[in-house]
């Protein structure tokens, strides 16, 4: 298995250890055709991106894939702030954006103090002191799926991460409007059984590596390990082996705009 691109990487630009053109160069030196480079929405309240320097960093990708020959996307992965699906992906900044990625995140400026509570207490408190309850995954999975429906999201990064869900919902959610539903190498964010569960729909998976430094861009070891120990089919991952994914969401969606 070989990784042909590489769409969730972070860099100085929220809390990364390299720059764009560094990313880009070691994208270059794994034989990469494709980066996405994907800092934090601004909704993060320690290393969110300014609006103001996206333009900035729009002309940054444009360069390094000049110097390198990678194809540079600038993307955001956005936080999913509440129960509305609303995020933190600004229209205003839209225009410079080529991918858009989307998960739930620790530190976040929530929609309203109850969303704090529900999306970051009583989660943390279920996975550190008892069990969730039925109706808290309910809930998770009702964020993750109003934020799948409400926005031209391509990839939903680390599904369950600090978040209990019924990963078979929200993954049957992806299938039906064309969102990529993302192994992260990075992360543990499901048990092998709710991995089973997921493959019982017929949704895409995207391999990425959550790289905050340079030497970690392509670095998808804990990746493969979960897809020989539960079975997932390799013809469903759509950024192996020469494939790149089609017509993402958000390509879609701008053309529209």
């Amino acid at each position: 298995m070989k990784l042909t691109a590489d769409f969730h990487t972070h860099t100085v630009f929220s809390h990364g250890k390299g720059t764009i053109l560094d990313n880009a160069l070691e994208a270059q030196k794994k034989g990469l055709l494709e980066l996405a480079i994907t800092d934090h929405g601004h909704g993060h309240t320690v290393y969110g991106i300014k609006s103001k320097k996206i333009p900035y960093m729009k002309e940054l990708c444009e360069s390094a894939s000049k110097q390198t020959g990678v194809k540079v996307l600038l993307g955001v992965e956005a936080n999913i702030l509440g129960i509305s699906g609303k995020t933190d992906m600004k229209e205003r900044d839209m225009e410079h954006m080529d991918i858009y990625l989307a998960g739930i995140h620790k530190m976040i400026a929530y929609d309203k103090l109850k969303e704090w509570v529900m999306l970051f207490g009583k989660n943390f408190t279920a996975r550190h002191f008892h069990k969730p309850s039925k109706s808290l995954i309910k809930r998770n999975t009702e964020v993750y799926i109003n934020a799948i429906k409400q926005n031209p999201i391509d990839i939903l990064t680390h599904p369950g991460f600090c978040a209990f869900i019924n990963a078979y919902d929200v993954a049957r959610c992806c299938e039906d409007y064309g969102t990529l539903f993302e192994i992260d190498a990075r992360k543990k964010h499901l048990e092998d059984d709710e991995w089973e569960s997921v493959l019982k729909t017929n949704v895409k998976f995207v391999i990425d590596s959550d790289a905050h430094s340079p030497e970690k861009i392509g670095v998808i070891g804990q990746a493969e390990e979960l897809i020989k120990r539960v079975g997932i089919p390799t013809d469903r991952i759509v950024n192996i082996d020469g494939k790149l994914p089609k017509d993402l969401r958000f390509t879609s969606f701008k053309r529209k705009m």
